[in-house]
């Protein structure tokens, strides 16, 4: 028997065993018709979900609040702390001096549409204000957990703006102040919602409308 009717037998035989122990033998490329399952898209993809994903609670107590219980500015390595890391990376022809200080450059604050080119006219501001995340559950955050929310570089949390517009901010959170420059509006809630999302932290009612209304303008 050659080698080529020989191997034609053999499956044959194979097909015929399986059938009868009750084993289905599938037809080429059978599978490749079947869809592969897909996952519900996930809140961060859309803002709005991501908004309504929150969980909506009456604000904290400000007891045992300190700023310094986030510390900031840390270190991060080459002379520079957190602050001037974010100098470096939101302006525009920044120059430095030994020990990463920041001596001149250029930067428009988004909150107020203001051009500064003196780095000592800018506050690094904390999307979600430090007090409003401490009402919104960081008072049972760690201090630990608390430097790495203050000094998060690696998300939408830090800011460089003018120190006025940061300052008239304060603590507030989107149901009591918004940026004066309406155009940044979306950023701004879309902005505060990742970083609640982020931090598993919550939001009151006038805060989850204020934020929705500002989504609308995206």
């Amino acid at each position: 028997m050659s080698g080529k009717r020989s191997t034609a037998v053999v499956s044959a035989l194979i097909v015929l065993f399986l059938a009868g122990c009750g084993v289905g033998v599938l037809p080429p490329n059978t599978s490749s018709s079947v869809p592969a399952p897909t996952a519900p898209p996930a809140p961060g993809d859309d803002p709005a979900a991501q908004l309504a994903a929150l969980t909506v609670a009456p604000e904290g107590k400000m007891t045992g609040y300190s700023r310094d219980r986030f510390p900031h500015w840390s270190s991060q390595g080459e002379g520079c702390d957190t602050r001037d890391v974010v100098l470096q990376r939101q302006g525009a022809d920044v120059r430095t001096a030994a020990g990463c200080k920041i001596t001149g450059g250029s930067w428009t604050s988004a909150y107020d549409g203001v051009v500064v080119t003196d780095p000592g006219d800018l506050d690094i501001d904390h999307t979600v204000a430090l007090a409003e995340a401490w009402r919104s559950g960081a008072d049972k955050w760690t201090d630990e957990q608390r430097e790495k929310f203050a000094n998060d570089l690696g998300g939408l949390q830090l800011i460089a703006v003018t120190a006025s517009s940061n300052r008239s901010k304060g603590d507030q959170d989107a149901a009591k102040w918004k940026p004066p420059v309406q155009a940044y509006w979306c950023t701004y809630a879309r902005s505060v919602v990742s970083v609640k999302t982020l931090y598993a932290l919550t939001i009151d009612p006038a805060e989850r409308d204020a934020l929705g209304a500002m989504l609308k303008t995206c």
